[in-house]
């Protein structure tokens, strides 16, 4: 059974719940290490009115300790976040588990806590010095997204940087298995992909850059650029599992309108194995009695315990 390093996430939103009332049916799959301290830990079980299991392993001197303010942006639990979070990175680097789990972080805590990073990907690129990609979805359809967290209008610029975009390709198409006919769908940028430049031509630096990695892969794995709107389809789906975006929403509005509920985020190209739920912190729910939807929670414990 595989050793699993769990990062808490922001206390003040649904992690820790998702933790605490999960506990026993991860540990069926996986041995899950939480880094997390013990009296903030007894400070959530006393909020939630649940207990804290006999079993829960916890890996300690995370950072200073602070008061829970339940769905509310603090720097305390955005500094909190981040420290179990490289308390995780730690673990895994030292080889003293064998993958990590996030729990959702909240990206304005992070910011007021001083943190220059936008979320974990981020982060991960720095920690490693690698190109980490990130990859969501589920068994039925995977959506990488060549661009994630920047503003819309910087994205044309960076799909113009063919080299950049060619090495993205060589490394998605390396972490990934695909079978020996399967092919991936890699989706243009503008509206109806450009209509030959009617509608924007950034098109034609897809091409290359497609053009650039089939040369260093050796054969053809992805398709022409797509039509945005039209790649989601249900044909479409029934012949590509994994798909790339580029840009963020591109790729996540149709993925989390069709698996929403199972979806998961899954961090590519990197020496450490690492997933996430692909959900945030859900502050209008926390520490409301609200049953949470455990499915992207359990399928990214599953993928970990697996991979």
């Amino acid at each position: 059974m595989k050793k699993i390093a769990i990062s808490v996430g922001d206390l003040n939103g649904i992690g820790i719940q998702l933790a605490l009332e999960n506990h026993e049916k991860i540990g069926e799959r996986v041995e899950p290490i939480y880094c997390i301290d013990r009296d903030i830990l007894e400070q959530a079980s006393k909020l939630l009115n649940i207990s804290i299991p006999k079993n829960f392993e916890c890996c300690e001197n995370i950072g200073e300790s602070f008061t829970l303010e339940p769905s509310k942006v603090t720097k305390e639990s955005g500094a909190y976040s981040f420290a179990s979070f490289k308390k995780a990175v730690e673990l895994s680097k030292d080889k003293r588990v064998d993958g990590i789990m996030t729990l959702p972080i909240h990206k304005k805590a992070w910011d007021l806590a001083g943190i220059e990073y936008k979320g974990h990907t981020d982060a991960l690129r720095d920690f490693f010095d690698a190109d980490a990609i990130m990859m969501l979805g589920c068994s039925k359809m995977f959506v990488a997204l060549y661009t994630e967290h920047i503003p819309l209008r910087e994205i044309s610029t960076e799909v113009q940087n063919i080299q950049k975009l060619s090495q993205f390709l060589i490394d998605f198409f390396s972490s990934i298995e695909l079978n020996e006919s399967e092919k991936i769908a890699l989706l243009g940028l503008n509206p109806h992909a450009g209509d030959d430049g009617v509608l924007g031509d950034e098109e034609k630096f897809i091409v290359k850059a497609r053009e650039m990695a089939h040369e260093k892969i050796g054969k053809i794995v992805y398709t022409e650029p797509f039509v945005p709107d039209v790649v989601f389809t249900p044909n479409s789906r029934k012949k590509y599992r994994y798909f790339v975006a580029m840009y963020h929403d591109q790729g996540l509005a149709p993925l989390k309108a069709l698996y929403f509920d199972e979806g998961i985020n899954i961090s590519l190209n990197l020496p450490i194995v690492r997933a996430s739920v692909d959900h945030g912190t859900a502050f209008d729910i926390a520490y409301s009695g609200v049953e949470l939807n455990n499915l992207s929670y359990l399928n990214a414990i599953d993928y970990l315990s697996t991979t």
